[in-house]
């Protein structure tokens, strides 16, 4: 079977003042880049899509879901790694206002406290996702740290290697699932789509 494992589009900054987990919606340039990845997706044979519960990937997958006809099935074991975080800021938008926050959030590892058990969560929920759709076409829309992660898995990084390369917003990423336990990467990165995209 293929996955196409698909990251959310550029969410809004929000930084809550009562210590409730941010969960951003997307930003207007976001829901360009949904409407895009859904028309460059339009002829994929996607039989099923999972998409995170957070809110900026629902709002990147619905216009996938219209596109398709393919009505998304939430999946937790999909969520970022920051979910319970009570600011989203973008690294792009933090790399280009405040280098040195950026710079030690990539050294330090994003500051996601144990890799490994979010990582082994990851790869237990989409092997799940695997297990149950042989011989189909599946999407998973969600987020980066989901995407490093079962890619670090299928290239055999050590256990909880995850951050090694940048997802783009609303890049897909191939990997091909035998019913044998073979795992292969085909693409990282696709985003042919949001060429001119600004």
């Amino acid at each position: 079977m293929e996955l196409l494992i698909i990251r959310h589009a550029l969410p809004r900054r929000v930084e809550t003042e009562d210590g409730s987990p941010a969960d951003p919606a997307l930003s207007s340039l976001g829901h360009r880049q949904a409407r895009a990845l859904a028309e460059w997706m339009v002829d994929e044979k996607i039989d099923v899509i999972h998409v995170s519960p957070m809110r900026r990937a629902r709002e990147t997958a619905a216009p996938l879901e219209a596109a398709l006809g393919v009505e998304a099935m939430v999946t937790e074991g999909v969520s970022e790694y920051d979910r319970h975080a009570d600011a989203y800021i973008p690294l792009e938008e933090l790399k280009a206002t405040d280098y040195e926050t950026w710079s030690e959030m990539v050294r330090s590892g994003m500051g996601l406290e144990d890799p490994v058990t979010f990582q082994q969560l990851v790869v237990d929920t989409i092997e799940d996702i695997v297990a149950t759709n042989p011989g189909r076409r599946v999407a998973i829309v969600c987020h980066g740290g989901v995407i490093s992660s079962y890619a670090a898995h299928v290239l055999g990084k050590p256990p909880g290697d995850i951050f090694f390369f940048e997802p783009a917003y609303t890049s897909v990423n191939r990997f091909l699932a035998a019913g044998s336990g073979e795992r292969s990467l085909v693409s990282l990165n696709e985003r042919g789509h949001l060429r001119g995209l600004t």
